[in-house]
């Protein structure tokens, strides 16, 4: 791999991504717990001493790819919902496109989708400057949810989850604080939603439904659809999938 650089701008940048680059294949190949300084240096040509100068411990590359992937994959799902939100769609609509994009990245990125969503990595633990990248994925369902309430889309659940709730206090601050009654437990049950995302994107990705599901993506669709009517939203069906 060639990393040469022509400048001191490119070479704070250019050799980091590089030796990514080459971390991100190798996590296809061998896994996140497979991954090492080694591996990354004997893959790409490079010294170890090379690959140290920039990531000096194991962690620290996972560390970055890490925020690599939550950033790219809550970027697109950013720039799904601004292409809605142009388009003067729908809350339910968003809440469609974004998850979308979501599933496109994934599948488009199966080992970083692993590596963040997957079984934890031995011996990892992800420091707090993962925690912004993170947060782009519920942040941007959350805003959705937000203008649903807003503009009176969302339905009132038939059944609202009992007091005291059980959030923390930065999940209500994240959300910008607790709407009243009826939608006193949105922030929960939004939540709900994202987990249910997640573990959808989990089965669909690790193909656990294939030996059920004759359409992949029309059957996201539905299921984000009736996950949606936790939140008391409607999602339109019936749309080309891909």
């Amino acid at each position: 791999m060639d990393v040469s650089v022509t400048s001191a701008g490119d070479a704070n940048t250019g050799l980091p991504e590089a030796v990514k680059a080459t971390a991100r294949r190798l996590l296809a190949e061998l896994g996140a717990g497979g991954l090492s300084l080694d591996a990354v240096a004997a893959d790409s040509g490079l010294a170890v001493k090379d690959v140290a100068a920039v990531f000096p411990h194991r962690d620290d590359l996972l560390t970055a790819l890490v925020i690599d992937a939550y950033n790219t994959s809550g970027a697109a799902m950013e720039q799904a919902d601004q292409a809605a939100r142009d388009a003067r769609a729908s809350a339910g609509a968003r809440l469609l496109a974004v998850t979308r994009a979501l599933r496109a990245w994934s599948f488009a990125n199966p080992a970083e989708f692993t590596l963040i969503y997957g079984s934890p990595v031995p011996g990892y633990h992800a420091p707090p400057e993962t925690v912004p990248p993170a947060s782009r994925t519920p942040e941007v369902l959350g805003g959705i949810i937000r203008s649903a309430l807003e503009a009176g889309e969302l339905t009132p659940p038939r059944r609202p989850l009992p007091e005291p709730s059980v959030l923390l206090p930065t999940a209500v601050e994240v959300f910008g604080g607790t709407p009243g009654a009826p939608f006193s437990d949105i922030i929960e049950r939004g939540i709900v939603l994202w987990s249910n995302l997640i573990g959808l994107l989990v089965f669909q990705v690790f193909s656990r439904t294939h030996d059920s599901v004759r359409d992949q993506s029309a059957f996201f669709d539905r299921a984000i659809a009736v996950a949606a009517e936790g939140i008391g939203l409607v999602v339109p069906l019936g749309e080309n999938t891909d």
